[in-house]
């Protein structure tokens, strides 16, 4: 192994010699890029190819977080370092304590809360203490190397380079950090869906006390009733900001009989959800490439020379609450088994632009912290008698990066198992893989609290008995002992699922999931038996699901497929809502009366130019597709003005998930109504009913107008994008969210890879940087990158850059 690291420096540092001899331009991109400290311990060789991608190459894993956490500094120094502002809890004294939190870690409203949670977390010691365990609950020495060696890259860059970027160029708050840094934000990432949801209510909770305590039966009998709590529920964990496709071809579909694999994540495409591209090495132990969660050492979503695997956000609910019956001489002491046990309190203080300190306190419990809240509208009262606590088990999850980890050094679907069974890491995603073999592979592997349908059949409150089966929320009775949540055997800490639990289908003809539940995996093989904490079985599907099961299913059948197919799926655009619907709103346009529909505000509205449209628009969100604006427009008000239950003449049926509901009703009241409100809002705004997609829907990089592909997954498309509607600006004039990291991957018969990447926002969020915009600019034209993973291909590409980074002492 030593020999085989010594050529590979030798190599890179000859080619980096080498290019002191390019021509001008050349070797100013070789200054620009050049970063040789001295004297230091830790050391990686960066290898740039097109793109701004790096292949980071070190002798073992401490180098290579250091050539990582450098790396990642490089390209989103700003957007790390406001993230790590949010994790000291100082938001609150740089930006201001009422300023948006960003929600990159959390989903708190304001700085003062988001700083009250994040500072309490850092008072607890929490991440301290789960460093401290040895593998599998803590990391691993592999994972704690590497988290050391990032944050010792990213302060090495800080101390070296100047920052370009002018959101932090100068600020006071880049600053730098600490391995425990970084296990804190992988802590904040696994517990976004839990505790993350819940920070304003967590830092809000009081205890009643005086008059309120007098109050508190008024107060409870004002609660909302099941059918609200359980709505909350499913909008709160339904609509989380992130959501994914992926697919995993078996063998016999394919081409050569090897696996494919095609990973389409939706992200946020600003701040600290972004995914960054990467290929890390350490010759002869690992060899990955992929996505990385910014501030994570580890490939995220990814692929080796033998196996490739995605995530998609599950519909598991990654929580549970307890409702807690109250001393009556104190409402800060609860009672299990008839003893009392006082709540702790966790008294936290933080700094605030321009005035004093704040103090809050919160109250915390065996299954975790006090809430008062599901939602703004869906209070859950902290009475004199009555109290509600969250249990999040990824609270103390830092298993995340050792199953990341693992997953980089399989050789086959097995080994993606394997790595899931021994870490049990994931915190709210599936995980979809293919190997060279020809193996497919979905499960449902993710960290659940350990609520039965038993248990919560057993031990629901009165609530829970309506919100455990509309939603999965389970609200448990905390004042019995007896309804703990207990554990498998096979569980690698209590309170949770173990892997024998976990809704796993394995070599199917083709896998795939699209954020939907776990039992329409594959349509000829449904998922069943598992608890409906991780889903439901014999449910509505989502459009998109439907649409995409549909295509992969049809792909399946086809056969002899390649990386080729999966890149035409993945820019297809096709529009389910719009198969399902055009064509008879078409007709029953052209039958309206006069041409004539009344709008939402009364007013007569001449739609009869929409019909043409409608019946000749190819049903794709294509740039260039006409028609698709006014089909969105009139889609979006239509499921806002009609209940999904009255759209449809052929209802839902569980013996044929895929092709049902369909068959718009087009005599039910709204429909009329959402297609005059689309055609007077397109022409308010001055735009053509016809016009062409892209010319509406668009980003601006660099001065540059860039159309964008893609739609609504409301709209049932793959190729997810959910811009901001700006009439005055020309109509979606920007991409919050939507398809992020793209890889397409396959085999042949050599030892590399054969993928396609992509990485929708580019590289870096910095202006500044040359790869700001380049692949947004192959997104926009539905193109891909050729990814570089043996050694021939890297050394081979045009644009090589290499980088030699060492810490300095």
């Amino acid at each position: 192994m030593r020999t085989r690291w010594r050529r590979l420096v030798l190599g890179a540092t000859a080619l980096f010699t080498a290019a002191s001899a390019l021509p001008a331009a050349a070797a100013q991109d070789r200054e620009r890029a050049e970063q040789r400290p001295s004297h230091g311990g830790l050391s990686a060789v960066i290898r740039y190819t097109e793109y701004g991608i790096p292949h980071i190459v070190a002798r073992d894993h401490a180098g290579l977080g250091f050539g990582t956490g450098w790396a990642q500094a490089a390209d989103e120094v700003c957007t790390l370092a406001d993230g790590f502002v949010t994790l000291r809890g100082e938001r609150s004294r740089y930006f201001g304590a009422d300023a948006p939190a960003g929600g990159d870690l959390s989903a708190a409203r304001t700085n003062l809360a988001s700083d009250l949670y994040f500072r309490g977390v850092r008072q607890s010691r929490t991440v301290e203490r789960l460093l401290e365990k040895p593998a599998p609950v803590g990391p691993s020495r592999e994972v704690r190397d590497l988290m050391r060696g990032w944050a010792a890259g990213y302060n090495a860059w800080l101390r070296q380079r100047k920052i370009t970027d002018p959101a932090c160029a100068g600020a006071s708050w880049v600053r730098p950090v600490t391995a425990a840094d970084v296990a804190a934000r992988g802590l904040a990432v696994a517990s976004v869906s839990g505790e993350g949801r819940f920070v304003d209510t967590i830092t809000a909770a009081r205890p009643p006390s005086g008059p309120a305590r007098a109050t508190s039966s008024a107060r409870a009998a004002a609660a909302p009733g099941a059918k609200a709590v359980a709505r909350a529920a499913r909008v709160l964990w339904g609509g989380t900001g992130m959501g994914s496709n992926a697919v995993a071809f078996r063998g016999d579909t394919t081409a050569n009989g090897r696996g494919l694999l095609l990973g389409n994540p939706h992200y946020p495409w600003q701040g600290g959800r972004r995914f960054w591209q990467s290929q890390q090495s350490i010759p002869g132990e690992l060899n990955v490439s992929g996505g990385t969660l910014l501030g994570l050492p580890v490939v995220s979503i990814g692929f080796n020379a033998r196996v490739a695997w995605s995530h998609t956000v599950s519909t598991g609910v990654p929580a549970s609450l307890h409702r807690l019956t109250l001393d009556p001489a104190d409402p800060t002491v609860y009672l299990v088994d008839g003893r009392p046990e006082p709540m702790r309190k966790r008294t936290v203080t933080v700094a605030v632009q321009d005035g004093p300190p704040v103090t809050r306190t919160q109250w915390w419990t065996r299954y975790g912290p006090v809430v008062t809240s599901l939602s703004a509208q869906v209070p859950l009262p902290w009475t004199a008698t009555t109290a509600y606590a969250l249990h999040d088990p990824n609270a103390g999850n830092l298993r995340f990066a050792d199953t990341s980890l693992g997953f980089g050094k399989a050789r086959s679907t097995a080994g993606v198992l394997a790595s899931l069974a021994r870490h049990q890491g994931l915190p709210w995603v599936n995980t979809i893989a293919a190997d060279r073999a020809g193996h497919s592979l979905y499960t449902q592997s993710q960290v659940l609290p350990r609520v039965t349908d038993e248990l919560a059949e057993r031990c629901s409150t009165e609530l829970g008995r309506s919100t455990y089966p509309a939603s999965g929320v389970a609200i448990l009775d905390g004042s019995r002992g007896d309804c703990a949540l207990g554990s498998d055997p096979d569980a690698v800490v209590p309170g949770i699922f173990g892997p024998g639990r976990m809704p796993t289908l394995k070599d199917a003809p083709y896998v795939a999931n699209m954020n939907g539940t776990p039992w329409m995996t594959n349509a000829d093989r449904p998922l069943t038996g598992y608890e409906r904490i991780f889903g439901t079985v014999g449910t509505p599907l989502g459009l998109r699901t439907r649409g995409g099961i549909e295509d992969v299913e049809a792909m399946a059948d086809r056969g002899g497929l390649t990386v080729r197919d999966l890149q035409r799926q993945q820019f297809a655009d096709r529009v389910p809502a719009g198969d399902l619907v055009a064509a008879d709103l078409a007709r029953a346009c052209a039958a309206l009366p006069g041409g004539s529909a009344a709008g939402s505000d009364g007013t007569a509205v001449d739609v009869s130019g929409a019909c043409g449209v409608l019946e000749a628009w190819d049903r794709t969100m294509d740039t260039g597709s006409r028609g698709a604006l006014l089909f969105d427009r009139f889609w979006r008000r239509l499921e806002a003005a009609v209940p999904a239950e009255r759209l449809w003449k052929v209802p839902f049926s569980a013996a044929d998930p895929v092709r049902t509901p369909r068959a718009l009703d087009t005599d039910a009241p709204g429909v009329a109504t959402a297609l005059a409100d689309a055609v007077a809002e397109l022409r308010a705004a001055g735009i053509a009913l016809d016009a062409p997609l892209g010319a509406h829907q668009f980003v601006v990089r660099d001065g540059e107008r860039l159309p964008m592909p893609g739609g609504a997954g409301r709209l049932g498309v793959w190729n997810v994008i959910e811009p901001t509607w700006d009439a005055a600006a020309g109509g979606y004039r920007q991409v919050p969210f939507g398809t992020s990291h793209l890889q397409a991957v396959g085999w042949d018969g050599g030892g590399c890879p054969v993928a396609r990447t992509l990485l929708a926002y580019s590289q870096s969020s910095n202006p500044a940087s040359p790869h700001f915009a380049d692949q947004t600019r192959l997104f926009s034209g539905e193109r891909w990158v050729t990814w570089r993973f043996c050694e021939k291909d890297i050394r081979s590409s045009p644009e090589l850059r290499v980088v030699r980074v060492r810490e300095p002492r």
